[in-house]
């Protein structure tokens, strides 16, 4: 065994699980898929994970067979462990260049890692002999969160309706159209280019990004990593949803806040910055702004009511995880964020000495802390001087050319963070 696999041996054996996972993400493209399959049916063993231990055991007897290579990466997609799956399916697709099965599923395993371009070009080499369903759709897919406009609505056009026994695939078909129309509707006014994290966000989830973090755009392009949330950070967010509701024409009654406490402390907000009435929320309610601090929060049991828009409603979260999207997609987030930290949750505090500490949570009232989001200062922070300006008047320019045709659902959850890269914290 190599120095490398011994580390991860040795990392195993010492019971951090966690850092042989690690470990063998980082060697995953470089070793021989049937080399780390011992490594890989131990960890799943731990795990509990059969089927891929079984897989795992097969292709160490069998390092060459194109079934074990195939089912072996199939197990580490239905496993969450695609970046495993990925080296093994492209071994097999050499033994097998013309299988369909082993190239959608290699496909597959690209796409949930998000290394769109590389499915792409797999998909692209074969040129005319792509079968229209489903290979053709996933080169237009994947062309789309590659960031190639043009090939994927080219690819698009000459794609037929999904019919006979290709018709799982028409809410896909649906999706798709569904986001060129959205990058048609913003086109001239989002330059969709590889650091347009709004005009992208909106084209993938049909929502409308209100601020940019204005630290580490060369890294981050507008995201945010790990924020200690603010007062004036949920301020500008909501001063954002009330420019996007007027350059839209979306004219709510009310605003209705999700139960939880973070969730009531932002609708408490919401309401006196948007001069709205407060009522409850209820499931499928018209002519409203549903207000929630962070979706991956809410009570699963409530997010299958937000998944279709009721008319004329509007759903507002504060802050978006980018990593871990919530089960609905936002038609406005406040930024977006790894973690993000509420300004009445528990937080970190350096001491005068340096060494850290913890602030305990807020138990004010939820109107005394709403209050102070809303008197707090909304101008946005200058940051690190990187970034590039994002004024109101912009803001409000790509708002309006949604007026009409948005909120469009259903707001679907979007996995991947498409052709905008943003660096990710372990």
């Amino acid at each position: 065994m190599n120095p490398e696999l011994t580390k991860i041996r040795d990392l195993m054996d010492a019971g951090d699980t966690g850092g042989a996972a690690r470990a063998l993400r980082a060697h995953a493209d470089s070793a021989d898929p049937a080399a780390l399959a011992p490594l890989v049916e131990a960890l799943a063993r731990r795990a509990g994970s059969g089927d891929l231990a079984a897989a795992a055991t097969a292709l160490a007897a069998t390092p060459d067979g194109v079934a074990e290579l195939y089912a072996y990466g199939y197990a580490c997609v239905e496993e969450g462990a695609a970046y495993l799956a990925v080296p093994a399916l492209r071994a097999a697709l050499r033994r097998v260049p013309d299988s369909r099965r082993v190239l959608v599923e290699l496909v597959a395993a690209l796409e949930r890692e998000e290394r769109h371009r590389e499915a792409l070009d797999v998909l692209r080499e074969r040129g005319s002999a792509l079968a229209a369903w489903p290979e053709r759709y996933l080169l237009a897919h994947n062309a789309l969160m590659a960031g190639e406009l043009a090939l994927a609505r080219d690819t698009a056009a000459r794609l037929p309706v999904p019919a006979g026994d290709d018709e799982q695939w028409l809410p896909a078909d649906t999706r798709l159209r569904r986001r060129l129309r959205r990058a048609d509707a913003v086109a001239g006014t989002a330059a969709l280019d590889a650091t347009d994290l709004r005009g992208w966000h909106h084209v993938l989830t049909g929502g409308v990004l209100a601020t940019l973090s204005p630290y580490g755009f060369e890294s981050m392009t507008g995201r945010y990593a790990y924020v200690q949330d603010s007062p004036d950070l949920c301020r500008a967010g909501l001063d954002r949803l009330r420019l996007a509701l007027t350059a839209t024409g979306v004219a709510p009654r009310a605003v209705a806040a999700l139960p939880d406490r973070s969730s009531r402390i932002m609708g408490l907000a919401a309401a006196r910055v948007l001069e709205l009435p407060v009522e409850p929320y209820v499931p499928g309610r018209p002519d409203t702004v549903v207000v929630a601090y962070d979706l991956t929060d809410a009570d699963p049991g409530l997010l299958g009511g937000l998944l279709e828009p009721a008319p004329g409603q509007v759903l507002y979260e504060h802050a978006t995880c980018w990593t871990r999207p919530p089960a609905v997609s936002a038609d406005v987030s406040g930024l977006l964020a790894q973690h993000c930290v509420a300004p009445w949750g528990e937080r970190l505090r350096m001491s005068p000495d340096g060494s850290p500490g913890v602030v305990p949570p807020d138990d004010r009232s939820e109107h005394d802390i709403a209050h102070e989001v809303v008197a707090a200062d909304p101008m946005p922070d200058r940051g690190d001087g990187g970034t590039p300006p994002d004024p109101d008047t912009g803001f409000t320019a790509f708002a309006a050319r949604l007026a009409g045709r948005w909120p469009d659902g259903p707001r679907e959850r979007t996995a991947s963070a498409g052709p905008v890269a943003g660096a990710r914290f372990a």
